[in-house]
């Protein structure tokens, strides 16, 4: 075996090992057993709620499982492949099974990551927010330009974007906003984003051209559906209205109908405007704050299970997962998993599927990436 067609063999094996962690082989292989005999069951359709959610987790199963064993079969049969021409000294079959693996390795990157995407509501749309950091209108200007990179992300990967809420900066950009994102696994993959960013720069806004740095925080979360139970007590709530701000023309209200809730035992606060109705946005804003509720609850499980816990984090040193250097070199690393882009460029234009990919890796994986700060 060349060492090439070892290092593709290598690669699937980590790929399929990684894919049967994450979904806790044997005991998904069961599960799929039992999902497979309710579906028989000719009064499952009963309750056709129910159904449905039996049959979207059976499909979830039934996919990743046949991926894994059909990969696995094809790399068995490319390596006889390999070994039939090695023993008969046919060099074009040789090198035929050779590319079939690094085929297949490629392959079995890209699909672990769609089974990765196995958590409790990663098929889910996403609400993301975005938050300038301290640091006035630079750090508003930073919390823009990643408003822009998840809409360009979005947008590549063919999903719808809303905005439910925005605040402009005084001079530029913004201090906040939210964005609903709607697609298949749209929570499934942004949920790696929620973090600290940091961007490092010569200032657009400094006549001295100094570099500076600044940061914002990044916050994803389910929508959920309507059958999911969140209880919530109205004594805990403080809702303010407000007039909602935006660019500018048609996007300015006229009225109080901005609505924000704070949930004053947990200290969220959510915010909707994206409605000339104030009821409306009262209305959507109960549904974010459920959904941030709900994201705290599997965020909570995910960390007990890992064995750690650590609160949402101020926005500033210390506490970001990814760095953005624009000068005086060009380069974007992910904090938690090492994986680099020396094109800033194409990283602000959405080019995040690596950084997702990786992150969602480690969330398996567990395994902390020791690297070093980005000066």
């Amino acid at each position: 075996m060349r060492a090439e067609g070892q290092a593709s063999i290598d690669r699937i094996e980590a790929a399929l090992a990684l894919v049967r962690r994450s979904l806790d082989w044997d005991r998904a292989v069961r599960r799929l057993d039992e999902l497979n005999a309710r579906v028989e069951d000719s009064t499952l359709w009963d309750d056709p709620k129910q159904a449905e959610s039996v049959m979207r987790e059976r499909r979830r199963l039934e996919s990743a499982i046949g991926t894994v064993n059909d990969i696995s079969q094809e790399m068995a049969d490319a390596i006889e492949f390999i070994e039939m021409g090695e023993e008969e000294g046919d060099e074009a079959t040789v090198d035929e099974g050779h590319e079939s693996l690094a085929a297949l390795a490629d392959r079995a990157d890209a699909d672990k990551v769609q089974a990765l995407l196995a958590g409790e509501a990663d098929a889910n749309d996403a609400y993301l927010e975005v938050h300038a950091g301290a640091g006035g209108t630079e750090s508003q200007d930073w919390a823009e330009m990643l408003q822009r990179m998840y809409t360009r992300w979005a947008e590549r990967r063919g999903y719808k974007v809303e905005m439910a809420e925005y605040h402009s900066g005084e001079q530029a950009g913004i201090k906040s906003c939210t964005m609903l994102i709607k697609g298949e696994n749209a929570y499934g993959y942004a949920k790696t984003e929620s973090g600290v960013h940091r961007l490092v720069r010569i200032s657009p806004y400094d006549s001295s051209a100094r570099r500076h740095t600044s940061f914002s925080s990044v916050w994803v979360y389910p929508v959920i559906d309507d059958d999911i139970d969140i209880e919530i007590n109205e004594s805990d709530l403080r809702i303010d209205t407000y007039r909602a701000s935006g660019a500018g023309g048609q996007h300015v209200n006229t009225t109080d109908s901005a609505v924000r809730i704070t949930h004053i035992p947990t200290g969220i606060v959510v915010a909707n405007q994206n409605d000339r109705s104030q009821h409306k946005n009262r209305a959507a804003a109960m549904s974010m704050l459920k959904a941030r509720l709900y994201e705290a609850e599997l965020a909570r499980r995910e960390a007990e299970a890992a064995g750690e816990y650590q609160e949402k984090t101020e926005i500033g040193w210390g506490h970001q997962i990814r760095s953005y250097v624009l000068q005086p070199y060009q380069q974007v690393k992910d904090l938690r998993t090492g994986v680099v882009s020396t094109s800033p460029d194409d990283v602000l234009d959405g080019d995040l599927d690596a950084f997702m990919a990786a992150a969602l890796a480690q969330r398996v994986t567990g395994e902390a990436v020791d690297v070093e700060d980005i000066d």
